[in-house]
C-alpha cells in the first residue's frame, strides 16, 4: 500500500539568517517560519508599503499649451552670433511710457453750426446721387407694361413724394437759431432734387405711353367739324 503523504506547508522566501535560526530551535523562544496565511499577508504588506510611498504623483492632464500659458517658461537669452531681425533691436533700453493723450477741446458753437450745415448739404444732395442708377434701371426695364416696369415707376414716384412730405423732419436735427437762414437754402435744394427725381418718373410713364400727350388721347373732347358744302355724285349711265 502506498503511504499517505502529509500536506506540505506553503513555502515563503525568507532571508538566510531565518533558516539558520530555524535550524537551532534552542536559541530562539518561538519558530520563525510562518504557520498561517495571516503571517504571509502581514509579511507581504510590510514589503509593499515602502514601495507605495515611492510612487510619483500623476501628471496634470491639461494640454501643454495651457501649462505654458499659465506658467510661461523662462526667457532664453539670444546668442550673440544670431543677428536681430530688421526693425528690432534687442539692445534697446526700456520702453518709455506713452505720453498722455491731449484733452480734446469742445468745439465752439460756430464750428458746430458749420458741421451741421455740411451734413445738411449731404442729406440734400443725396437724392441726386441716386438718379443715374434710377435712369439705368428704368431704361433696362423697357417701355412695355410688365411687372418690372410698373414696379420701377411706382418706386420712382414713391421715394420723391415721401421725401417731400418729410422735408422738415429730415433737417430738424441740423437746424439751430443761428443757422436757420442757411438751412432754408438747403431745404430748397433738397426740394429741387426731389422734383428732379419726380421728373424722371414722369419721363418714364411718358415713354410708356401712359400720359395723354397726343391728340388721339383727347378725341372725346374734339368738336365735330361742320362741312361748308356737300358734293353729290352724278348718276352713272
Amino acid at each position: 500500500m502506498a503511504e499517505a503523504r502529509t500536506p506540505s506547508r506553503p513555502r515563503c522566501l525568507l532571508p538566510a539568517s531565518s533558516y539558520r535560526e530555524a535550524s537551532h530551535p534552542a536559541s530562539t523562544s518561538s519558530p520563525i517560519l510562518p504557520n498561517t496565511m495571516d503571517d504571509i499577508t502581514t509579511s507581504l504588506s510590510a514589503s509593499i508599503t515602502p514601495a507605495m510611498t515611492d510612487l510619483k504623483p500623476v501628471a496634470d492632464p491639461s494640454p501643454r499649451w495651457v501649462t505654458d500659458l499659465t506658467n510661461p517658461p523662462p526667457h532664453k537669452s539670444k546668442p550673440a552670433s544670431i543677428p536681430d531681425p530688421p526693425g528690432y533691436s534687442s539692445q534697446a533700453g526700456p520702453s518709455k511710457k506713452k505720453d498722455a493723450r491731449p484733452i480734446r477741446e469742445q468745439p465752439s458753437p460756430e464750428k458746430m453750426d458749420q458741421l451741421k450745415l455740411k451734413k445738411a448739404w449731404e442729406v440734400a444732395l443725396a437724392p441726386a446721387k441716386n438718379l443715374p442708377m434710377t435712369l439705368i434701371m428704368m431704361y433696362m426695364s423697357g417701355n412695355s407694361l410688365q411687372i418690372f416696369s410698373i414696379m420701377m415707376v411706382f418706386m420712382a414716384f414713391k421715394n420723391p413724394i415721401m421725401g417731400l412730405l418729410s422735408t422738415n423732419q429730415a433737417f430738424e436735427r441740423f437746424e439751430t437759431d443761428s443757422n436757420r437762414g442757411s438751412i432754408l437754402q438747403v431745404k430748397a435744394a433738397y426740394v429741387l432734387m426731389q422734383v428732379l427725381a419726380l421728373a424722371v418718373g414722369v419721363w418714364k410713364i411718358n415713354s410708356m405711353g401712359l400720359l395723354p400727350t397726343t391728340r388721339s388721347d383727347w378725341l372725346a373732347w374734339e368738336v365735330r367739324r361742320e362741312p361748308l358744302e356737300h358734293a353729290i355724285p352724278a348718276l352713272s349711265l
